[in-house]
């Protein structure tokens, strides 16, 4: 059964460009001189559901062209000129398109660090876009993702601590699968992990899947970080997982993403 895949914004190929971050000169006047982006982008959401309570805990925007194009069709036009724009339009489409739906849940957003060249300043239109669409600034997530290369690991901590002291939540997508790991999760504790969905795959009958599974939910009942098993698409995997105390779920078991909608959970997906 085919998952989406895997990166920043949902796309498992590196960004067509160098890591390069925008500097603040240039990240300002951009701001200012109210560049656009160029082409359009829109997004579907996928539910990450909360089994304990049988509910939809939040739901993830993933980019989509407007026409319902593949994130790699949006990502495959990202270069250094317009990565800092593309990252600040996702925010600010993202929060307004949940809003239009009347999305009364939490909403998950990934984010560009490389497109960060100064937390306080690059989060203005994002404060600017949950105010004017009423969409509450505790309900926002903004998810890194471990598979990023990212040299300046400082400069991500400070990101991160930039959106909580505005009342974000933060969370470390792709959890096991990529460079940050351990090193990262000791500098900084995120309010939440996502556990990578090959770590996910098959669990039900993968002795080593289910050690280091139970080993991320020890640490982060430890560290006080909530955890979310994503890409689960069968419903041995639901119930191994529930059953090691998984509660938070996300996958086209429950769910595909919903082209500019609310996904729905289907009746027969939440454990008895």
């Amino acid at each position: 059964m085919p998952h989406e895949p895997t990166h920043p914004l949902n796309d498992s190929r590196p960004l067509p460009a160098s890591a390069s971050r925008p500097t603040d000169s240039t990240g300002c006047a951009r701001c200012r001189d109210g560049t656009t982006l160029g082409f359009q982008i829109s997004f579907a959401f996928q539910p990450i559901v909360d089994l304990r309570n049988r509910k939809v805990f939040a739901y993830e925007a993933l980019v989509r062209g407007p026409n319902q194009e593949s994130a790699h069709w949006v990502l495959s036009q990202i270069n250094d000129d317009n990565r800092y724009i593309f990252d600040q339009t996702c925010r600010v489409q993202a929060i307004r398109l949940a809003a239009a739906l009347g999305m009364r849940e939490s909403l998950s957003i990934n984010f560009l660090p490389n497109a960060v060249y100064e937390p306080a300043a690059c989060i203005r239109q994002t404060l600017a876009a949950a105010r004017e669409h009423n969409f509450p600034t505790e309900r926002l997530i903004f998810e890194f993702t471990e598979g990023e290369r990212l040299g300046d690991w400082p400069h991500l901590i400070r990101i991160f601590q930039e959106y909580r002291r505005h009342g974000f939540r933060s969370a470390i997508d792709d959890f096991g699968a990529g460079y940050a790991g351990l090193n990262l999760l000791a500098e900084f504790q995120p309010d939440i992990l996502k556990i990578d969905m090959e770590l996910v795959r098959n669990i039900d009958t993968h002795k080593a899947k289910q050690e280091i599974v139970k080993g991320i939910m020890a640490m982060g009942a430890g560290l006080g970080v909530q955890v979310i098993a994503e890409g689960v698409e069968t419903a041995a995997e639901r119930d191994y997982l529930r059953g090691i105390g998984v509660e938070l779920m996300q996958g086209y078991f429950f769910c595909r993403p919903a082209f500019e909608a609310l996904g729905q959970v289907d009746d027969g997906a939440w454990c008895g």
